[in-house]
């Protein structure tokens, strides 16, 4: 019996994609042949080796309108030349050559949903760059034969808006063993993308009148002028920036950590709906941390109550919040505990159950 092939498309570089890492081990360990497609840019590191194949394209354009089309095009006649029999597309960035290659090929077509693309901040603003990516959303979303995204807060606005239904596969770490330590420095950590809508200018005015080190692990739009913020305040010697490191360097560094950061402006939908990775990777880390009071964190809270919740932005709220977590040992106890709970349910071991089943249902 032939192995089936399954074809996964991003826009990032791989490296440093653990969502789409975990999900391409776990279908390579199922038995099937697996190939993730994503991009090199111009300082990308060498391609980590991983259990399935992986594939990077060189583009000319590394950001705006023109990396998009080239990417597209780039990735229609990659996938046009190769044998698979479910494409995996993520992200609207990447769903319309996967479905036009699937029709082309009478193939399986899946979208994955990392978040709502037309809704970010950076895209939202743009009226025109905004109604040109909803356009796209609207045409994919009613042509593919499966969706799948990350938290039920998509899942109910894709049901709402086009009647479909997503299944929701949350983007949880892997349960690995917790070492406990004896005693931590107390650093607050924010790891992901610097960009816009993320609190982060907040965060370091906060930081201000908290007695710990930020640590900022990530790069993104905003990596120039949150160092300048942070030089204007004199903050160097209070707040550091990581760049991007590898997740196994990730790891132990939330481990190492005292408070993890998921702060975001409700004024964009992409974000209200959102379930971000951080937050799974702070809890499976046993550390509590700081979220926006958001639905599908709200939620989670109410199951295990692993985080202090925010009701809006405001500095103060923050540097409230933190010196709280910081200085109120009682109550950071008790988060800890929780989080040593909740990480016996919300892993990869267990979620990657809905993923298989998916896959099974549909072959």
């Amino acid at each position: 019996m032939e192995v089936k092939r399954i074809i996964f498309t991003v826009t990032n570089d791989l490296n440093y994609d653990q969502r789409m890492i975990r999900i391409c081990s776990t279908m390579r360990d199922t038995g099937y042949d697996v190939l993730l497609v994503g991009r090199e840019k111009k300082n990308s590191k060498w391609l980590h080796q991983q259990n399935f194949k992986q594939h990077r394209m060189k583009l000319l354009f590394e950001k705006g309108k023109l990396f998009y089309i080239e990417y597209n095009l780039r990735l229609f006649f990659f996938l046009l030349t190769k044998r698979f029999d479910v494409v995996y597309g993520v992200d609207l960035d990447t769903i319309v050559p996967c479905l036009w290659i699937s029709k082309l090929k009478n193939k399986l077509c899946i979208y994955d949903a990392h978040e709502l693309f037309a809704e970010t901040p950076e895209v939202e603003r743009r009226p025109a760059i905004k109604n040109l990516w909803l356009r796209v959303e609207k045409y994919a979303t009613k042509r593919i034969q499966k969706g799948i995204c990350v938290s039920q807060g998509l899942a109910d606005y894709f049901k709402t808006k086009y009647g479909n239904d997503f299944s929701v596969v949350r983007n949880v770490p892997i349960k690995t063993e917790l070492l406990e330590q004896e005693k931590k420095e107390k650093i607050i950590l924010y790891q992901g993308t610097l960009n816009e809508g993320r609190g982060l200018e907040f965060l370091i005015k906060a930081i201000q009148t908290v007695n710990a080190n930020l640590f900022l692990a990530g790069e993104g739009d905003l990596s120039e002028q949150l160092r300048t913020l942070v030089s204007e305040l004199k903050l160097e010697s209070k707040v550091m920036f990581k760049g991007f490191i590898s997740p196994t360097e990730l790891k132990q560094l939330t481990r190492d950590s005292y408070i993890g950061i998921n702060l975001l402006e409700a004024r964009s939908k992409n974000y209200y709906h959102s379930l971000a990775n951080k937050f799974f990777d702070y809890t499976e880390a046993g550390i509590p941390s700081l979220n926006m009071k958001f639905p599908e964190y709200e939620n989670l809270n109410k199951e295990f109550e692993v985080s202090m919740l925010l009701e809006n932005l405001q500095v103060e709220k923050i540097s409230n919040s933190l010196n709280n977590l910081l200085n109120n040992e009682q109550l950071y106890m008790r988060f800890k505990q929780n989080c040593l709970k909740a990480r016996e349910e919300w892993n990869w071991e267990k979620e990657k159950e809905k993923l298989l089943k998916l896959f099974k249902e549909i072959h």
